[in-house]
């Protein structure tokens, strides 16, 4: 396999690659899951500290991501039967049961689908990822982590928060955005459309600049 076949990465906004593949809850299709969120993450290995805190993490704020419509999958390159023992491990660590099914990529069809394989890094183990897919099947968000640097579950229950307020209500978030914060509106798309900052007021509006408007939603 050349290094572009492994390093090829899917584009956002565009369809999540679609796969079927074998986990810990049985066989599973990306497009069977059209109508929820998906957040697919990965790691390099079973058994692994980082990714085990990341495991327990997960867990325990499963609830929060099903409130939000969202399914997570977590991915490796390991067998169904290292999962498992992986996971009763996890539970019994942890204290929580992992809700969540975890694929065995074993021929890493889904790692390569999704450019999950870096050769500098590794040649066989997964980087860590998330991909944010969402409830048509497009690919809305990716983050990438360095092997030694956990995972922020908050941040992304923020950035599931966010796409889902931004389609809601066709608007954008700004930097360091929490639900119930402003939010930004679409700038003008013409000279015309330019608001004064006493315009923009009597629409309920946050007049920052011409092109920066903000509002409560």
């Amino acid at each position: 396999m050349s290094m572009s076949e492994v390093n090829t990465l899917p584009r956002l906004n565009e369809p999540a690659p679609d796969f079927e593949a074998n986990t810990t809850h049985g066989k599973i299709k990306l497009s069977d899951l059209r109508g929820k969120w998906v957040v697919l993450f990965s790691h390099p290995a079973d058994f692994t500290p980082v990714c085990s805190t990341e495991f327990g993490a997960f867990a325990r704020r499963y609830e929060e991501f099903e409130k939000r419509n969202v399914q997570l999958i977590g991915l490796s390159i390991d067998s169904v039967q290292s999962h498992l023992a992986w996971v009763h491990d996890l539970e019994k660590a942890f204290g929580v049961k992992i809700p969540f099914p975890v694929i065995a990529d074993l021929d890493m069809k889904v790692a390569n689908l999704y450019g999950m394989i870096h050769p500098a890094a590794n040649n066989t183990s997964t980087v860590r990822t998330v991909f944010f897919i969402d409830d048509k099947g497009i690919l809305r968000a990716m983050i990438y982590y360095p092997m030694n640097v956990g995972r922020n579950i908050s941040e992304i229950l923020r950035v599931i928060d966010a796409l889902q307020t931004a389609d809601k209500n066709g608007v954008s978030c700004p930097a360091d955005w929490q639900p119930g914060d402003p939010v930004v509106v679409p700038a003008p798309a013409t000279l015309d459309a330019i608001e004064s900052e006493e315009e923009a007021a009597a629409k309920g509006l946050e007049y920052k600049t011409w092109y920066l408007r903000m509002k409560k939603i």
